[in-house]
């Protein structure tokens, strides 16, 4: 089997969605298990309508009827019979929404959002698989909550792989077109649970290797992986073949193309992963898989934006030793704070991070009463794979330097 996953992009409206059905029928369709994102921006309108929950519900109502708006837009576009049964079903699954948000009692945010940010991949997906049979590509759409099991650690969960396996072993049939959602599962009490952002690169990974499948394919709206991407930096190109070992790496430095987590599981299974473009879908576009390095061999740049540049230096100038650093560590992680770069000296502690969770404000506190602290809001780290000198003094020009590390292959640079 293999895995095609299209992203938000790519079924964004209903000239997407047309257009994902050419690159089918260019590429053919049996025994494939398409993983399906929420289209164009409903995300952050899901997300809109979460903080409208908790923070103003008067504005709840008309944040979810944005939602139902922008997705009957594309049914009009797509379906001539105005009493198509995915008229109803795309109601209902906002009904559903608006229930949940109705009877729920938890104050919890992170279980909130897992709840409700969800309905995007449920009516993303329910839309594909009507269009699809409507234009004649039969195919079963399934509730992936059904097969990937997780822990109850909202919006950032770990997977259960032995229950996910047994699932998945379990419920597909060969030789069929499966359609089915992104970025979500389920914990032991079957509810929703989501893997993170851009989670949908991650669902594709774990069917991939609970299926031992042929082939991952990312269909996106570039020719592959760029050495950079093209929003930030001028004159980017493509990378033909990255191993998985690099691969991880730019992945961890916060290369937007692939996802973390995506790239161990296709690691350990030697699954192959394909990045193409879906407006060119015969194009040969990147291969990620066993070899060495990149070709062509050339500087790869990585911009994380919106970080925390904290230095954090110890009160009565003493070392700032292994127990300090282990402190130290502990908050981060406790306040969820996710580090991007450290340095540290005999008196002193750097850490690049990032604020995800908004907790900074509690975390600073903390920390001074212990430390002297300094801290950046609002910087850039940038990092470079395979860096030359060239590609160092064309990020450094015109900018304010906070931080900079070397090592043999990897440059990074904190810049305000």
């Amino acid at each position: 089997m293999r895995i095609f996953k299209f992203g938000g992009a790519s079924v964004k409206d209903a000239n997407g969605l047309k257009n994902l059905v050419k690159v089918l029928e260019q590429v053919g369709y049996q025994d494939t298990f398409l993983v399906i994102s929420a289209m164009g921006k409903t995300t952050n309108a899901m997300e809109g309508v979460v903080n409208a929950y908790f923070q103003d519900k008067t504005l709840l109502a008309a944040a979810l009827q944005d939602v139902l708006d922008y997705h009957l837009q594309v049914l009009k576009e797509l379906f001539e019979a105005p009493d198509h049964p995915i008229y109803k079903d795309v109601q209902s699954l906002v009904e559903e929404a608006k229930g949940f948000l109705a009877w729920n009692k938890s104050p919890k945010y992170n279980f909130v959002y897992d709840q409700v940010v969800s309905y995007g991949e449920l009516l993303s997906t329910t839309i594909v698989s009507a269009y699809l049979n409507e234009v004649g590509i039969r195919n079963s759409w399934l509730d992936i909550r059904n097969f990937i099991k997780t822990d109850n650690n909202y919006r950032d969960v770990d997977i259960q792989w032995e229950k996910t396996q047994e699932r998945v072993s379990q419920g597909l049939e060969k030789g069929k077109l499966y359609v089915s959602q992104g970025f979500i599962g389920s914990d032991e009490n079957n509810f929703t649970t989501t893997l993170g952002r851009e989670g949908s690169d991650y669902t594709a990974a774990i069917l991939a290797y609970c299926l031992n499948a042929h082939s991952v394919t990312i269909w996106k709206d570039v020719p592959g992986v760029l050495n950079a991407d093209p929003r930030y930096f001028e004159e980017s190109q493509l990378l033909n073949k990255i191993s998985y070992r690099e691969a991880i790496e730019l992945a961890f430095y916060g290369a937007s193309v692939i996802h973390p987590k995506t790239l161990q599981p296709l690691q350990r299974k030697e699954n192959p992963l394909y990045v193409k473009s879906f407006l060119h879908p015969k194009d040969h576009g990147t291969m990620v898989g066993k070899g060495e390095g990149i070709d062509p061999k050339i500087p790869c740049f990585i911009v994380k934006k919106n970080q925390v540049l904290m230095k954090l230096s110890s009160l009565d100038f003493a070392f700032i030793v292994e127990d300090n650093i282990s402190d130290l560590f502990k908050l981060l992680h406790d306040y969820k704070m996710k580090v991007d770069m450290i340095q540290n000296s005999a008196i002193s502690f750097s850490v690049c991070v990032d604020n995800k969770f908004g907790r900074l404000e509690e975390l600073l506190d903390h920390l001074k009463g212990k430390f002297k602290v300094v801290y950046h809001e609002g910087v850039s780290l940038y990092t470079i794979r395979h860096f030359d000198a060239q590609s160092i003094d064309s990020l450094q020009n015109g900018k304010e330097v906070l931080l900079e590390q070397r090592g043999k292959e990897t440059v990074q640079i904190v810049v305000k």
